[in-house]
């Protein structure tokens, strides 16, 4: 290794050299200095002086080198020393911290579990670092996981834990050593961090503390063959039936090229499979899985591709996540300005539908409205609603084409806070009252659309436009309308023309584009469905003006359901998520036997404001089936949230149902979801994290070692100023460089000199 060269011409190793200070040990340098700068000077200016028939060039490279070999001398004269500070043997303690999590189970050094390398370097009798540190410093022995601690040997550690919170576990060594004279920490871990809150603020009081961590990395930095799903992106919850597309991160290492064979179980019965290409090592390939949730409940989507023979690990071929399949239905509010065609036929899409449930507003004529499908009588007999109690009780909202002068401007507020801060979803459909004509630009609702309103009415004359969903739009669930991404890519294809009044062709900035419409001839695209995140909400923008032409088209066949299939998928896209005035939710989908889950419930009035100090319990059902009420206390620096930790004792479902109450006034109710299951985190992402390791050794003073090069970290701790420690002087004058730095000069000269017959 260079490092073995280097201390052989150098005497001693880089780290010697890092740590120390040059100094010079001859009695009196000054004056042996001047005596070989003036005998330096001699031969160079006798070469300068002499006319032996020499080039110049010829003698200014004999003088240099005359020079250079009288400075080396000089150097070696000046006896020059390296003063480092070492540690006091048996004064000093060690902190050595040992990962005790499932990645130490892989079989990834040479065929054996980088567990069993631990055992091999910290045996007290025949391990590579054991007896050589136990010489020098008393140690201290930690595992860790997600939780740190102390072990008497390392023949204690199981290498069960189910997460790795380095960064807090280097805090605890920290503190707990911190009465003693401490050296250093030795880490020996593969560098995953994947429970605590990363290491960046535990590097920062190593480094004020002055205390050096050595890091030892265990296990390959690359894995030979290995293929694995790094994560699905999902909701918490959705509506029954509605159609879910899913997007999939998929690595490997080994297979590029190849094909496997994704497979998608609802809780282990297969609902889908799809054909994956592999992408090239270290490229990630995303993969868009549609299925459909059919069975209500909490359920548990499992995401696998068969595990190769020859992987070095397998569980991380597979991904799980939970998913509330919901049969309550959402209560949506459409408001249509004026009588025409698409009241009628949106709501025969969604009749039916036991998650839709549309009350319809119409105005007929001036101060004439109609009522349809309201729960009862009261309900919106004073015409739109005016409080924010009223509005808020829907989860969505549906506005047709009117104008918005027809709004007060409180209103038009009211609206804007039923998105951002309820939560709820708008859908502005398109229509001679509708966006730029129904006068919405400079409104409050203007900011909560996703489209940019032109500054001028657009012309009367409509746009016929063929629609086609965007590169975003094909694997969205709200314009999935057939059975797979390829049968509705294709059904897209062959659907009729709608037409527009409104030529919209700009977004807002975050805003996605998710249909377009060619209106042929050249002329541009422009915007047929778009939407946005606003607040806590999102709104949506459909522009044409005529989708019931999807059912009464020439073209259609009278039992194509594409029209009913595409309202069904926005309306249940647009409601999935909004909140109802008590939300529960739980900190983690699964968890080990032996770790809590927070459950959070957020609490809200009829007005959906915070509601603090209100009387918050749950109801635990374990997988067993038992009953366990806990209460859940306000959380003082946040309004309206409510915590408890629940105890995973058992693997299995977990139900927490969580009510609120004020008083005699019940506030609310709610659910949640998590699993007691094996985890499966320390498997992802297990190749050595060099990069982490390196960077705490660097930045705190210490050194990153692997098992080729870890027999040097008991004799580089040695030379560290934290504990106690000594000052000593090492000698330089006799490194071997020197003496072959001034043979060779000397020689160089020499041999030019008899090449030139000076001698």
């Amino acid at each position: 290794m260079l490092e073995d060269v280097f201390a052989f011409l150098f005497k001693y190793r880089p780290l010697v050299f890092d740590r120390g200070e040059l100094a010079f040990g001859a009695p009196w340098p000054l004056l042996l200095g001047v005596v070989v700068a003036v005998g330096a000077a001699v031969p160079i200016v006798a070469y300068a002086r002499t006319r032996s028939g020499l080039y110049r060039r010829e003698r200014v490279l004999l003088a240099a080198l005359r020079g250079a070999a009288l400075a080396v001398l000089a150097f070696i004269l000046l006896r020059p020393v390296l003063v480092i500070a070492t540690v006091v043997p048996q004064e000093n303690f060690l902190g050595i911290l040992v990962d005790d999590s499932r990645s130490m189970q892989i079989p990834d050094m040479d065929d054996a579990p980088r567990g069993e390398s631990v055992a091999g370097l910290l045996d007290p009798v025949a391990g590579r670092l054991g007896p050589a540190l136990a010489d020098r410093f008393k140690l201290r022995l930690f595992r860790f996981d997600r939780t740190t601690g102390r072990v008497e040997d390392a023949t204690s550690l199981a290498y069960l834990g189910s997460g790795t919170a380095l960064g807090q576990a280097l805090d605890y060594v920290r503190q707990e050593l911190s009465a003693v004279p401490l050296a250093g920490i030795v880490v020996l871990s593969d560098g995953a961090d994947n429970a605590g809150g990363g290491v960046t603020d535990a590097l920062l009081r190593l480094k004020a503390a002055a205390l050096p961590v050595y890091t030892v990395g265990l296990g390959s930095e690359r894995f030979a063959k290995d293929i694995q799903i790094g994560r699905v992106e999902a909701p918490q919850s959705v509506l029954q039936g509605s159609a879910l597309v899913l997007d999939l991160l998929v690595t490997q290492r080994g297979y590029a090229g190849e094909t496997v064979q994704l497979q998608v179980e609802d809780e282990g019965r297969i609902v889908g499979t799809q054909e994956v290409r592999l992408p090239r090592a270290g490229e990630a390939a995303t993969v868009s899985v549609q299925f459909t949730a059919r069975e209500p409940g909490s359920r548990l989507f499992r995401f696998r591709i068969p595990p190769r023979p020859d992987e070095v690990v397998s569980q991380n071929n597979t991904r799980e996540v939970l998913i509330t399949v919901e049969q309550a239905p959402r209560k949506i509010l459409y408001f249509e300005g004026e009588p025409r065609f698409e009241v009628k036929f949106l709501r025969r899409a969604v009749d039916g539908d036991p998650n839709l449930h549309v009350v319809t507003f119409v105005r007929q004529a001036e101060n004439n409205f109609r009522r349809l499908d309201v729960e009862h009588a009261d309900e919106l007999a004073g015409g739109f609603p005016r409080t924010r109690e009223e509005l808020f009780q829907y989860h969505a909202l549906i506005l047709g084409s009117v104008e918005a002068g027809f709004f007060t401007r409180d209103q038009l507020r009211m609206i804007a806070e039923f998105v951002g801060q309820r939560g709820g979803g708008l859908l502005v459909l398109g229509g001679r009252n509708a966006f730029a004509a129904g006068g919405y630009a400079g409104t409050a609702l203007e900011d909560v659309l996703p489209v940019a309103l032109p500054d001028a009415p657009p012309d009367s004359a409509p746009l016929t436009v063929r629609v086609a969903p965007t590169p975003q739009g094909r694997t969205h669930p709200a314009v999935q309308i057939d059975s797979s991404l390829e049968a509705s890519a294709a059904r897209w294809d062959s659907l009729p023309p709608l037409t527009s009044l409104h030529a919209i062709r700009e977004v807002k900035p975050g805003a996605t584009t998710l249909l377009t419409g060619d209106p042929g001839r050249g002329g541009e695209r422009i915007v047929v469905l778009a939407h946005q995140r606003y607040g806590r909400g999102r709104a949506v923008a459909f522009v044409p003006q005529d989708l019931w032409l999807w059912q009464m088209h020439a073209d259609v066949p009278l039992d194509d359901r594409t029209h009913e299939t595409f309202w069904r998928q926005l309306l249940r896209w647009l409601v999935s998520g909004v909140p109802d005035r008590l939300t529960a939710t739980a900190s983690r989908d699964r968890a080990s036997v032996g770790e809590r889950v927070t459950v959070t419930a957020e609490v809200t009035d009829s007005a959906f404001l915070a509601v603090n100090g209100a009387d918050v319990t749950g109801v635990v059902t374990t997988p067993a089936g038992a009953e366990q009420e806990v209460r859940l206390d306000w959380v003082v620096d946040r309004d309206g949230a409510y915590t408890a930790a629940i105890p995973v004792d058992e693997r299995g479902p977990y139900t927490v149902r969580v009510t609120a109450r004020r008083g005699d006034v019940e506030l609310g109710d709610g659910t949640t979801h998590f699993r007691g299951a094996e985890p499966v985190e320390e498997f992802f992402d297990a190749e050595m994290h060099a990069g982490l390791l390196g960077r705490l050794a660097e930045e705190t003073g210490g050194r990153f070692y692997t098992l080729d090069d870890v027999d040097r970290l008991p004799e580089d701790v040695r030379y560290t100023e934290s504990g106690i420690t000594v000052r000593e002087t090492r000698d330089l004058w006799d490194m071997p460089i020197l003496f072959l730095a001034l043979v060779t000069l000397v020689a160089a000269e020499w041999g030019y000199r008899r090449f030139r017959g000076l001698v």
